[in-house]
């Protein structure tokens, strides 16, 4: 429990924690299979080819060298497909480049499924980004990819976590104190935070973005939270009353009995 609980915490760090992109050299516009990937959300079936269509503009005074393009999908901070393709090419100083790929994501059913943010990469020779187009993948992929097996053994630990704190509630084991009972709580709400987050994104409701992430797992750390808070405090263990040692005196007597 105590591993289950430090890892819900590390993440929520890594969710809250995450540095900001640096500034990009190239401004990309990118369209997938013919359809634009600004404000769009792009389905992504792995048993098709994907035709990737990408025009960066170089509004520096030197050429930008590019090495080759990436395309990933990320949720809750974890990176569950990445493909890069190499294929160098040069932006003018001061002016545009239009290039397109055909990816083969075959395997890519075995590695997510659902509404995923992704992104469309241009990286130098030292593979650092040097422009970035986000969307949002709907992938067609299977329930049991990567990210699908992961929702489900989140689900498994989330549950093994309430009936275990439920338990060591009935069994009157909570700590006396407010906070470790609180504590306790924890790594089921975190668990049920991360569950809504991935079961919303496999069934195509919402995209796991941070902005949507974060507060849903947050909101239920801090609702288990008070629930361990609020949690009564367990009765003093049973103690056995101390037995009155009682002695009846019978006076033996043969009267009225019968000699």
């Amino acid at each position: 429990m105590r591993r289950v609980m430090a890892a819900a915490v590390a993440l929520g760090i890594v969710l809250l924690g995450a540095s900001p992109a640096s500034a990009d050299q190239l401004s990309l516009s990118v369209t997938i299979n013919g359809k634009a990937t600004a404000d769009n959300t792009v389905p992504i079936d792995p048993a098709s080819q994907v035709n990737l269509v990408v025009t960066a503009v170089n509004d520096t005074n030197a050429p930008v060298k590019v090495r080759s393009v990436r395309l990933s999908g990320v949720a809750l901070a974890l990176t569950f497909f990445a493909y890069d393709t190499t294929a160098p090419f040069e932006v003018p100083a001061h002016g545009k480049a239009t290039r397109t790929f055909v990816l083969d994501l075959g395997d890519l059913s075995g590695q997510a499924i659902g509404l995923l943010p992704s992104s469309v990469e241009l990286l130098d020779a030292q593979r650092q980004s040097l422009g970035e187009a986000t969307t949002v993948a709907d992938v067609q992929g299977s329930f049991w990819s990567v990210y699908g097996v992961f929702g489900l053994a989140m689900l498994v630990l989330t549950i093994i976590a309430w009936v275990t704190a439920l338990l060591a509630l009935a069994r009157h084991k909570l700590a006396p104190n407010r906070w470790r009972r609180a504590l306790r709580f924890l790594p089921a709400g975190f668990g049920t935070g991360l569950v809504a987050v991935v079961t919303l994104s496999v069934l195509r409701l919402v995209p796991p973005e941070p902005a949507i992430e974060i507060p849903v797992v947050l909101g239920a750390a801090a609702i288990a939270l008070l629930l361990g808070y609020l949690t009564p405090h367990p009765a003093p263990p049973k103690t056995d009353a101390p037995v009155e040692d009682v002695t009846v005196n019978f006076n033996a007597t043969t009267e009225g009995f019968p000699q």
